[in-house]
């Protein structure tokens, strides 16, 4: 029991290592797309620590990224979210009952796996230089750097950038460290800084007491907002889902715990989703999913065991029900640069996992699954991919 679950300053650590991939999403529907944090909060929390329990060990919750980017630059309204929110609920389900995953999982060479992590890594990597850069698109949205600092610049330095470099390097000091974990050496800096130079915006309205969660609590979407989500943001999501949330986490998963990780399979990981999204759907929340960068996170910054999903599953869960809908308040104390910093190094960590890949034609499938994803999108990647790597199996054809 002591080895499966342990808590303590990695643990902590590891828990909130994916914060940089979870937080600027989920603040972005509140305050844009006018989803409800209460629900938000909860869902994710829960997730966070049946998943955990369940699978025996650390365990990513991520917001669906062609969803979630989708809704929040196109202003999406919450009865379109919810309804994909639903449909991925369900069309996992199917997914995960039928064993059709087992067939795509088949028919998917291991370059292919590795060309999603490399992707995802690189996204994550690019996506937390930007936050420090402060160009990422919630910050274009709020057309601010730091929305929530009162001090955009010392001198001609921008905050952000000066809060990320200080922030990298000294990650790169205490990466290793069991006495001083990094992730939350950053986090308890940058909630310090928000405590000392934040607007503080909404501090006077926080009423802590118990809030009941309400279940359905909004208007169910219609029958076009079930058709609009089906084509403008399931079917985009899914190939991503597929191969990122599903076959590239549950590989990681096995190389980084080994037979510690033996319920993480492909069938359970679609049932988990499913789940987690029908339940997140009837809080009003946004749709979920596990991910291979959300992993690569937990584990760089020290999560080894289920006490990490069980520390911030309790955490979330216990803002929500004692803070309900003011949890943005104190969430937004966290520097958007502190964000990115757990984001940029959780991406090198997922996109070096291509370092055992062994022939050149294997290298060549995961570099031609990063370009074009940079050009187009991971689903296109991941089918791609799937292809390029069958068509040079004939030996007519080398690299």
């Amino acid at each position: 029991m002591r080895e499966k679950f342990q808590l303590n300053r990695m643990e902590i650590a590891g828990s909130i290592g994916d914060l940089g991939t979870l937080l600027p999403i989920l603040i972005a529907m509140v305050l844009i797309n006018g989803l409800q944090p209460l629900g938000l909060f909860l869902s994710i929390g829960s997730f966070y620590v049946l998943s955990g329990l369940f699978f025996g060990v650390p365990v990513p919750v991520q917001p669906m990224k062609v969803i979630g980017s989708y809704a929040i630059v196109m202003s999406l309204n919450q009865t379109q979210i919810l309804a994909s929110t639903l449909l991925m609920g369900i069309f996992l389900l199917i997914i995960g009952l039928t064993g059709s995953i087992t067939v795509i999982q088949k028919y998917t060479p291991k370059a292919v796996i590795r060309g999603i992590q490399l992707s995802t890594g690189i996204l994550l990597l690019s996506g937390g230089i930007k936050m420090i850069m402060g160009i990422s698109t919630f910050q274009k949205i709020q057309n601010a750097a730091e929305p929530y600092l009162l001090i955009q610049n010392i001198g001609p330095v921008p905050i952000g950038l000066l809060l990320g470099t200080i922030g990298g390097l000294v990650t790169l000091l205490f990466i290793d460290s069991k006495r001083f974990p990094s992730g939350l050496v950053v986090i308890i800096g940058g909630l310090f800084i928000g405590l000392l130079l934040g607007t503080h915006a909404g501090f006077d309205k926080i009423d802590v007491q118990f809030y009941w969660p309400e279940f359905f609590a909004f208007p169910f979407p219609q029958n076009i907002d079930f058709s609009f989500a089906l084509l403008t943001l399931v079917l985009p999501q899914l190939p991503m889902t597929m191969g990122n949330a599903i076959l590239a986490y549950t590989d990681l998963s096995k190389k980084y715990f080994n037979e510690k990780s033996i319920r993480v399979t492909n069938k359970n990981a679609c049932l988990s989703m499913a789940f987690a999204n029908l339940f997140s759907f009837c809080l009003g929340g946004m749709p979920l999913c596990h991910g291979a960068g959300g992993l690569a996170a937990h584990y760089r910054f020290g999560a080894r065991t289920v006490g990490s999903n069980l520390f911030i599953g309790i955490l979330f869960i216990l803002l929500a029900l004692f803070l309900g809908n003011h949890i943005i308040t104190i969430v937004t104390l966290l520097p958007m640069s502190v964000l990115g910093i757990l984001l940029m190094f959780a991406g090198l960590q997922l996109a070096l996992t291509i370092m055992d890949l062994e022939t050149r034609q294997d290298f060549f499938v995961a570099m031609m699954i990063l370009g074009i994803t940079l050009a187009s999108n991971m689903a296109a990647g991941f089918i791609a991919g799937i292809v390029i790597a069958h068509v040079l199996k004939w030996k007519k054809l080398s690299i």
